[in-house]
């Protein structure tokens, strides 16, 4: 690991811890049967998070090798979520209409995985390229007709582009610009590719939202980083470039800004409303973050109460989504395969692997109707409403669901 002594974004020293989550394992570090065997293979991680007094970038304060995070351990998948695949196919056709895209025309996708986003692209007849370093998911990508290239995208790559001749009429990064540990190569890359008229659309979640829905399962060695508006203001007016517009998700993964970025000084009176927001709230402010680990330990608590006394009501309890989130809080809360039976998820990929750390097997969503727990803790909750939609059959039948975030719940 890398200890970190200074911001990433601006280089202040000045950083201010705020939470500590321990040692745990990777939270993609899906774990096989060697392991199961030797414990003592899992490499575990200290997990910290700090505040910069001077350009408001919430950060890890160690970091993990990004190969052995995204190249090594990576088998997310977008097109397994239903609700993301509609959130991008109507972001595509937006784009394809207000920036009126046409074959002449260059989308480029950072962290395209499989090709989700950018197929309603190229199925409308606009030029692609993906960059993704996850090579299943890259391949998977290419298998459907999505031009990628295998590898971490930065400013070397975008002067290659442009020696080519390459330019890009929008730039697309979604849930990745938490994931690179140096944000500062990675925006100077995206304004050199960036046409001189063109638009780049960040997505991620929102540090606010984090903070203010307790969201501490957000936190793992992937995201290095944890963005505002006004972070993300003042690093890309780093590099030349400047924050134009937000929209606002309250739904998606607990809650995602979309930032509209290009090299033009034209701010919607939306940005400026949800800058002056944030400053009004403190997300500038280390105040704003100070109590958080408190609230952590409540929700840990509470979490660890609910699951105990099912347990001791003789009632059996599995989980619903072997995500990255819900690795954090299987370990930071403690859940062991004595209070959580198994984890079902989509994603075949996953299937016959176990939890990072806590070890309980990933099955597929059969086991929800052929042997079905009395209750499914949603270890994905920021996709609750699609889960509860999708699992019908076992609520009809009497199963609950208990949602862990912001407070833990049975519903």
């Amino acid at each position: 690991m890398t200890a970190i002594v200074a911001c990433r974004g601006c280089g202040s020293p000045d950083l201010s811890a705020f939470l500590d989550l321990g040692r745990t394992p990777l939270a993609d570090a899906l774990v096989g049967d060697d392991v199961l065997a030797n414990p003592a293979l899992e490499e575990r991680f200290p997990l910290a998070v700090a505040f910069c007094r001077k350009c408001c970038l919430v950060q890890i304060t160690e970091d993990v090798d990004p190969h052995k995070l995204f190249v090594d351990n990576y088998l997310y998948f977008s097109s397994f979520s239903d609700q993301l695949l509609d959130h991008s196919r109507n972001h595509a056709m937006n784009l394809i209409e207000s920036r009126r895209l046409s074959g002449t025309s260059l989308v480029v996708e950072l962290a395209s995985n499989d090709g989700y986003m950018l197929k309603n692209f190229v199925e409308a007849g606009v030029p692609v390229l993906g960059f993704d370093p996850a090579p299943d998911q890259a391949e998977a990508a290419r298998r459907i007709g999505v031009p990628t290239r295998e590898e971490f995208f930065g400013l070397g790559a975008a002067r290659a582009l442009r020696e080519d001749g390459v330019g890009a009429d929008v730039i697309i990064a979604n849930n990745v610009l938490a994931h690179i540990p140096d944000p500062n190569d990675f925006v100077a890359g995206m304004a050199v590719l960036l046409d001189d008229d063109g638009l780049i659309t960040v997505e991620n979640p929102s540090v606010w939202d984090l903070v203010d829905r307790c969201a501490f399962d957000t936190i793992y060695h992937e995201h290095y980083f944890y963005y505002s508006c006004l972070s993300v203001k003042l690093l890309v007016e780093r590099h030349g470039l400047h924050l134009n517009d937000v929209e606002y998700f309250p739904h998606l993964h607990g809650g995602t800004n979309r930032w509209h970025i290009g090299h033009r000084d034209e701010p919607t009176a939306r940005v400026l409303e949800r800058l002056e927001a944030e400053r009004a709230a403190g997300i500038g402010e280390f105040d704003f973050y100070a109590d958080f680990a408190s609230r952590v330990s409540e929700v840990r608590s509470r979490l660890m109460t609910l699951l105990t006394e099912l347990t001791a009501d003789g009632e059996s309890v599995a989980a619903y989504g072997a995500a990255a989130k819900g690795a954090t809080l299987l370990n930071v809360v403690g859940i062991d395969t004595g209070l959580v039976k198994y984890v079902v998820d989509r994603n075949v990929h996953k299937h016959g692997r176990h939890m990072p750390g806590t070890h309980q097997p990933i099955v597929g969503t059969e086991v929800l109707r052929d042997d079905p727990p009395d209750v499914l803790l949603l270890l994905a909750w920021n996709f609750a409403t699609e889960i509860i939609a999708q699992q019908s059959d076992f609520a009809e039948r009497g199963g609950r669901f208990l949602v862990p975030i912001p407070i833990p719940e049975l519903v």
